[in-house]
């Protein structure tokens, strides 16, 4: 028995990446982890629940959240997306030089302690904020808005406080995010 290989090609952090060969029923997570050497996205169920998996895929509609570990690699062909990877600002040399407000809020606050559920909240709280920008909400949802948005993440370390108000400091500190005059 042979793998069945179909040509693969997608944006992936602002870079053009294949066409390559990949195996049919490969998953996103995997093809991430053994093609693209971006090993950030984290496989933790296997079943789609805990969200440590998920990858930001940009649309004309906007940004959504796509969890890699069931969903197939070639799902994403021709598509646009971002991993954990992609958030921070690099310099010439691979270098961090800047991280996104998600992630220097993330650190600020204290918000995890092993780690391993922190790229899915990155991503997911990425999400939130883009959505933000291009519909506002009221200063009293704020609260209820995050916790929509990132209960389906799962952190094994109950590390929940400090990442939803790592979020609101970002909400709260970004102009346009809140509705004006709530």
């Amino acid at each position: 028995m042979s793998l069945t290989m179909r040509p693969l090609a997608l944006t992936i952090n602002g870079k053009a990446f294949g066409p390559v060969d990949v195996p049919e029923g490969l998953m996103m997570v995997d093809f991430l982890h053994e093609y693209a050497d971006l090993t950030g996205s984290r496989f933790g169920c296997g079943i789609g629940v805990c969200h440590a998996c998920v990858v930001i895929l940009d649309g004309a509609g906007g940004s959504e959240e796509i969890r890699t570990c069931i969903t197939g690699a070639h799902f994403f062909n021709g598509k646009t997306i971002r991993t954990v990877e992609g958030h921070a600002k690099y310099d010439e040399h691979g270098e961090v030089v800047v991280l996104s407000p998600i992630q220097q809020k993330f650190l600020e606050h204290y918000s995890f302690q092993c780690g391993y559920c922190t790229p899915g909240f990155v991503n997911g709280a990425t999400v939130l904020v883009e959505r933000l920008k291009r519909e506002p909400v009221a200063r009293d949802q704020v609260e209820q808005t995050i916790s929509a948005a990132l209960n389906p993440h799962i952190c094994r370390c109950t590390g929940y406080v400090r990442y939803y108000e790592a979020v609101k400091d970002v909400i709260l500190s970004t102009p346009g995010l809140v509705k004006a005059g709530s």
